[in-house]
């Protein structure tokens, strides 16, 4: 029995790692398939941002570029002129502040179970020298907002506040969509980004597989 129960443990290890090894593999693979290529003119080009922490990727829009109906139902001042929109899984987003506060049980209940995700948004005064550039045409950033909008989780047609974020410019918000280690953050992301007719990958887990269809150098 202590054979048998020790060659189920090995074969559960290696089955798992070679899981992972193939994991990566075709994620690497499929993040370097770029899909998409928008035809901008000067007249119609309008901007959006990307921003990285070095993981997770935020999609940043210009306040005025946002609805007014949508703004209504956020807080902000006027001093702040760019909203960020990130979505991820809720336990992690509440219990992991920085990444010393990551847990192995918060990893893998983010990536491995299902999870109720939230929008994390957070409000700028001015553009950062790291958010990296994207061009697109007004169908484009329509598209993108519907995208974003359709992510948040509504009651009585309000978008529903979980809370304060990490300091006095972000807040929570309840979102669709359950996280796991096929729908993480950055896909999220790249799937808006392909519905909109933007630049992204075929599919993606990973930040650089979209920040590197704007990195580039065409």
């Amino acid at each position: 029995m202590v054979k048998k129960g020790f060659k189920i443990v090995v074969y559960s290890i290696l089955s798992f790692l070679a899981f992972i090894v193939i994991y990566l593999g075709i994620a690497f693979l499929l993040s370097n398939i770029v899909v998409n290529d928008s035809d901008i003119t000067a007249k119609d080009k309008l901007t959006i941002y990307l921003k990285t922490n070095g993981v997770h990727l935020d999609v940043i829009l210009q306040k005025e570029d946002v609805d007014s109906d949508f703004l209504a139902g956020l807080k902000f001042s006027e001093e702040e002129k760019y909203i960020a929109f990130g979505w991820g899984d809720e336990n992690f987003y509440l219990h992991t502040p920085t990444w010393n506060d990551l847990t192995f049980k918060t990893a893998f209940g983010a990536l491995f179970l299902k999870s109720s995700t939230l929008i994390h948004l957070t409000r700028y005064n001015n553009k950062r020298s790291s958010w990296v550039e994207v061009n697109l045409t007004q169908t484009e950033l329509q598209k993108l907002k519907e995208y974003l909008l359709s992510s948040f989780q509504f009651k009585n047609n309000k978008i529903q506040e979980v809370g304060q974020g990490y300091s006095s410019n972000d807040n929570f918000y309840k979102a669709n969509g359950s996280y796991s280690i096929f729908k993480t953050c950055n896909t999220w992301v790249n799937k808006g980004f392909k519905q909109s007719g933007l630049k992204s990958c075929i599919w993606t887990p990973f930040d650089f597989g979209v920040l590197n269809c704007y990195l580039q150098t065409d």
